[in-house]
């Protein structure tokens, strides 16, 4: 039970992973890519009270199921795209209120329901992604073992 909870949650331990470990990595490089994304005008938001920065999302929902695909955990597409969504809340919080100190501008991107908020959509989204990525990975082995015992005929 142990075992197949650690696996769902982290993902398969292999042995020929690569270094460094995705799993490492893809969180860091999904926060500055959004980041930036925001910052230089790649991803831009329309106007209005944003409840849930688009380009974040799908950016962080990508990156997630293709980890899932290659058999990464559900712990793993959550910190993903919840990295994604920092990334753009980083970018609102320190580049979008230039008017205020920058010490008020760091207390509002740590402020702990902005955070909590991160949090429930990097489930829902992290989850979501996880499943797509996990069932496109059951589809495409299934596909490869007909492919196989077809020509092995």
């Amino acid at each position: 039970m142990v075992s197949s909870l650690r696996a769902i949650l982290l993902g398969s331990n292999r042995e020929d992973r690569p270094r460094p470990d995705p799993r490492l990595v893809a969180p860091p490089l999904c926060f500055l890519g959004v980041f930036v994304g925001y910052a230089v005008g790649v991803f831009e938001v329309l106007g209005g009270v944003v409840f849930l920065p688009w380009d974040a999302a799908v950016a962080g929902v990508l990156v997630a199921a293709i980890l899932a695909y290659r058999g990464d955990g559900l712990a793993v597409a959550w910190v993903v795209v919840y990295a994604a969504l920092l990334g753009y809340s980083a970018d609102h919080y320190l580049l979008g209120l230039p008017g205020r100190p920058v010490v008020e501008r760091i207390a509002a991107l740590l402020g702990v329901d902005g955070l909590v908020y991160l949090g429930v959509q990097a489930l829902v989204l992290g989850t979501l992604a996880w499943i797509g990525g996990t069932v496109a990975a059951r589809v495409a082995a299934v596909v490869r073992d007909r492919r196989s015992t077809t020509e092995g005929e």
